[in-house]
C-alpha cells in the first residue's frame, strides 16, 4: 500500500481529489477514495457535498470506478459561486 494523492482540475470549476492511503476509504486494500471539490479563496480545496455525483466522498473504488466518477465530475454543469 502506497501513499497516492492526485488532484484533477476540470473546466467546469470542479476539482477531483483522488487518494489512497492508510486512512482513506479502501486504502488498506489498495482501493481509492474520490472527493468532489472546489477551490476556496485561500487556494485550498473545499469538499462539495451537494452534487449529483455524491453527497460525501466516494470510497472503495478500483481504477475503472475512479474513471467513472471522474467522468461524472467532468460532466457536471459549471458551479455557481455562493
Amino acid at each position: 500500500m502506497g501513499n497516492y494523492n492526485r488532484i484533477m482540475k476540470f473546466d467546469n470549476g470542479y476539482v477531483a481529489s483522488i487518494v489512497c492511503n492508510k486512512i482513506s476509504y479502501g486504502g488498506l486494500r489498495g482501493l481509492f477514495e474520490v472527493a468532489v471539490c472546489v477551490p476556496n479563496k485561500n487556494d485550498d480545496l473545499d469538499i462539495v457535498y451537494d452534487t449529483p455525483v455524491t453527497d460525501d466522498v466516494v470510497g472503495n473504488l478500483d481504477f475503472a470506478q475512479v474513471a467513472d466518477v471522474l467522468e461524472k465530475i467532468k460532466n457536471l454543469p459549471p458551479r455557481k459561486e455562493n
